[in-house]
C-alpha cells in the first residue's frame, strides 16, 4: 500500500525543528489489483514524523499514533504546523504504479484528472 507524506514545519514549542515529514500508514488494503473504495486517513491507517518532531510527540516509526492523537500532540502550544509539500509514496523495495484521487487537505480537495488537477471546495 502506498503511504502519504507531508513534508511540515511541525512548529513545535519544545523542538526548534523545522522539519519533519508526517507519514500516513494505510491499514491493509481492502482490496486487490482494482481500485479501492476512498480511504480516510483521519480515521484509519497510523501516523508519525520523522527528525526531531517524532520522539518530542511519541508519534515516531516505533510508536505511531491516531490522526487525533496526532493533532494533539502537534497542538503544543506553538503556531500550527505548515504543510510545504504532499507525496504518494512507498519506500524503497518493489516498483510502485498507483494513482491517487480525491485528495483533501483541510477544506480542499484535489481531484487528479486526465486534464489536470481541479480543486474542489469540501463540503
Amino acid at each position: 500500500m502506498p503511504n502519504l507524506r507531508f513534508e511540515i514545519n511541525p512548529n513545535l514549542a519544545a523542538v526548534p525543528a523545522t522539519y519533519s515529514s508526517m507519514v500516513w500508514r494505510p491499514p491493509a488494503s481492502p482490496v486487490t489489483d482494482r481500485w479501492s473504495p476512498y480511504l480516510d486517513p483521519t480515521t484509519t491507517g497510523s501516523w508519525f514524523l520523522t527528525g526531531n518532531a517524532g520522539p518530542a510527540t511519541g508519534c515516531n516509526q516505533t510508536t505511531p499514533c491516531t490522526f487525533p492523537q496526532l493533532k494533539t500532540a502537534l497542538n503544543d502550544g506553538g503556531s500550527a504546523p505548515t504543510i510545504y509539500t504532499a507525496a504518494v509514496g512507498k519506500g524503497r523495495d518493489n516498483l510502485l504504479a498507483t494513482a491517487v484521487d480525491g485528495l483533501r487537505i483541510n477544506g480542499n480537495i484535489y481531484d487528479f484528472e486526465a486534464g489536470g488537477v481541479r480543486t474542489l471546495r469540501a463540503n
